[in-house]
């Protein structure tokens, strides 16, 4: 069964992705994703990588993750593009070979949809920057265990939350760590008056519901 593994800086990891607006919140001007839902909240975690510092810090924390974790690990897969940055710096870190995937196979040279090299039967860790319904992630978990690697797990800095998303790790069986996620996220805006009580309650019905949330009335 897959399990989300809870870890201690949650709340310190979501305060650096505010910071530096990684993360924006806005319940009157809602956002449009890209699967055209609208969303009170934007996370893109592309920022972090601007702002060396915080950059270090998420580093630091996905690494000790994957070191506490998974220590049995051989190999790092970044999920292209978001998760290819971080999984590299991880890797690097923890002097791990490393891997990204693509979400389709290239269209020219030897059309490959694994970049790098490896070998059948490695365990592999997945690193990813966000999980929302889980569905690209869970593609990439498809692809390297087609192609014989053994999927330990997978790593992102954020994850919304939704229930969608955790009943897709647990069909497929892997065991996913987000080092924060939108709860934390929101009692922290909360704490910091960056939202009122009232905007708190519309954001946390969003999360219940997001594919079909229309906004505020």
């Amino acid at each position: 069964m897959a399990e989300q593994i809870i870890t201690t800086n949650e709340r310190a990891v979501a305060e650096k992705l505010l910071q530096v607006q990684a993360i924006r919140l806005n319940v009157k001007e809602p956002f449009t994703w890209a699967s055209g839902w609208k969303s009170p909240i934007y996370c893109d975690n592309r920022k972090v990588l601007s702002f060396p510092y915080v950059r270090d810090f998420i580093k630091s924390e996905m690494c000790n993750v994957l070191f506490a974790r998974f220590p049995e690990a051989a190999m790092l897969a970044g999920v292209a593009t978001a998760g290819i940055a971080w999984g590299a710096m991880a890797a690097d870190q923890l002097k791990l070979p490393y891997i990204y995937v693509r979400s389709k196979p290239k269209e020219h040279g030897l059309g490959q949809q694994i970049e790098g090299y490896y070998e059948p039967g490695q365990p592999v860790v997945v690193i990813e920057d966000l999980i929302s319904t889980g569905k690209s992630s869970l593609q990439v978990v498809d692809i390297l265990r087609q192609a014989g690697l053994e999927v330990l797990g997978l790593v992102s800095i954020f994850n919304y939350g939704f229930e969608a998303g955790r009943l897709g790790f647990e069909k497929a069986g892997v065991p996913y760590i987000s080092l924060s996620n939108y709860p934390v996220l929101i009692r922290l805006a909360l704490e910091k008056k960056m939202v009122s009580p009232e905007e708190e309650a519309i954001l946390l019905k969003w999360s219940e519901d997001p594919a079909n949330w229309k906004g505020v009335n």
